[in-house]
């Protein structure tokens, strides 16, 4: 059963809440439920360092994306593309000193039901489960990581996937996202998308024009039925 689409998104500067009806929830990790900034720069740093490639750069591009694209986009010609890949992963993975969830994201995953939402991060399996550990959330039983997909973000092919696994259709569901490729796999997706956090170098205001923006997740409510189907509706109030 689909719904109606909401009026036209709101700014941060409007006074009055937004609210959601959707039958699934989507959420990115990174940047989006779990603050990893601090580890991420760290090793984007180190791998720009021993190429002498502009860190700014790469930074500004890599935000959303699988490590192995950014590192087959920027490593010298030549370079093992899955040995470098494999060697960023192990040193993101032994790295959790800093790593946060954000505020409000435990309480609003709590108050989710579990069959009603998904991960869908550029990160493998195994880097998602220790960055969550890490910030003190529940992994979902649903997750599409790097491994799950042939085509990485801004490719819509996690979020259709996960939004198949939860038996939901596009038009139903929302995504929580904070990066450019992450929001515009969303949006190719066909689905509500909510910017998650300030704009960051590299965000493109265009882009994101239209879409609903919240800071963090400390004002957000969510209310929980069953629908007729056996499945849930949830009514998400954004502030």
């Amino acid at each position: 059963m689909s719904h109606p689409a909401e009026p036209a998104a709101h700014t941060e500067s409007a006074s009055q809440p937004s609210v959601l009806t959707v039958r699934a929830v989507l959420f990115d990790m990174d940047g989006t439920l779990v603050d990893s900034t601090a580890i991420v720069e760290q090793v984007w740093l180190e791998f720009a360092e021993r190429y002498g490639l502009d860190f700014s750069e790469i930074l500004r591009t890599s935000h959303g994306v699988q490590a192995g694209d950014t590192v087959r986009r920027y490593a010298p010609a030549g370079s093992d593309i899955e040995a470098l890949t494999a060697e960023l992963g192990e040193m993101e993975r032994s790295r959790t000193d800093g790593v946060i969830a954000l505020p409000g994201a435990e309480a609003l995953l709590a108050g989710l039901p579990d069959d009603a939402i998904a991960l869908v991060t550029s990160a493998d399996r195994i880097l998602a489960e220790i960055r969550m550990q890490a910030a003190g959330l529940t992994m979902p039983s649903t997750a599409v990581t790097a491994e799950s997909v042939t085509r990485g973000k801004p490719h819509p092919e996690g979020y259709l996937k996960a939004a198949a696994l939860l038996g939901a259709d596009p038009a139903d569901v929302v995504v929580f996202e904070d990066a450019p490729a992450g929001i515009a796999a969303a949006r190719a997706a066909g689905m509500r998308t909510v910017v998650v956090g300030e704009a960051a170098a590299g965000h493109n205001a265009e882009l994101e024009q239209g879409l609903w923006r919240i800071p963090d997740y400390s004002a957000v409510t969510v209310t929980v039925v069953k629908d007729h189907d056996g499945g849930h509706l949830l009514t998400l109030n954004l502030p």
